[in-house]
């Protein structure tokens, strides 16, 4: 891919100069930084409005916020500061922080050295490491509260990289534009076969079967 950028990057083809790029997905592309609302999660199961406030009300003035539950009624809350260098303060002293006390992690290697024994020493090692409390688990998570549709590109996106049959390396994947409008999905395989094998090369056509002047391999 690497290759190709720097080979047909800038060709002429016909009387259009053709550019290539990595192609960047949209929940990667540039996000504000800019940002009043906060996302937080894996509260502590007595977090209330009380606790809200003594945790992110020394950032700044709070303007509004809401602590839910999931389906498993593992809290979660959004907080809507009233500048945003009060928000991105809380996220960058918040996100990765246990606030669990220390009675909570007592009981909770407790409980891990119950099931250990329950299980005995012959237990599958594999299922063991599975079952490991991972750190992500229990730190506070802390970032920029992301809009509807954000969510919804980001579900989509994880949804459509879970059934693909193939995985793919980062950086595959190429965004080419100012094509001509004869190029064909094969002419456009063919421009790129040199550089290594193609798994698909579209030319992205109008309704009348012309090419719109980009593609992707």
């Amino acid at each position: 891919a690497k290759q190709a950028i720097e080979r047909v990057n800038g060709m002429q083809i016909g009387d259009k100069t053709v550019e290539v790029t990595a192609f960047v997905k949209r929940n990667e592309r540039e996000v504000s930084t800019v940002f009043t609302n906060v996302y937080a999660k894996n509260l502590p199961s007595d977090f209330d409005d009380e606790k809200l406030s003594s945790m992110f009300g020394s950032y700044g003035t709070i303007t509004r916020s809401a602590i839910l539950e999931d389906k498993l009624g593992r809290k979660f809350c959004l907080i809507s500061f009233e500048e945003p260098e009060s928000a991105m303060k809380a996220v960058d002293e918040l996100n990765g922080k246990d606030v669990r006390t220390e009675e909570e992690k007592n009981a909770k290697k407790e409980e891990k050295e119950k099931e250990e024994n329950a299980e005995g020493e012959e237990g599958d090692k594999a299922e063991e490491k599975e079952k490991e409390e991972k750190p992500e688990d229990y730190l506070l998570f802390v970032s920029r509260a992301q809009t509807k549709a954000e969510r919804l590109r980001e579900f989509q996106e994880k949804t459509a990289a879970a059934s693909s049959a193939q995985v793919r390396a980062q950086g595959v994947n190429l965004y080419i534009k100012n094509l001509d409008e004869g190029v064909t999905d094969a002419s456009l395989r063919e421009l790129f076969e040199p550089f290594g094998s193609i798994t698909s090369a579209t030319a992205m056509k109008d309704d009348k079967g012309q090419c719109k002047g980009f593609g992707f391999v």
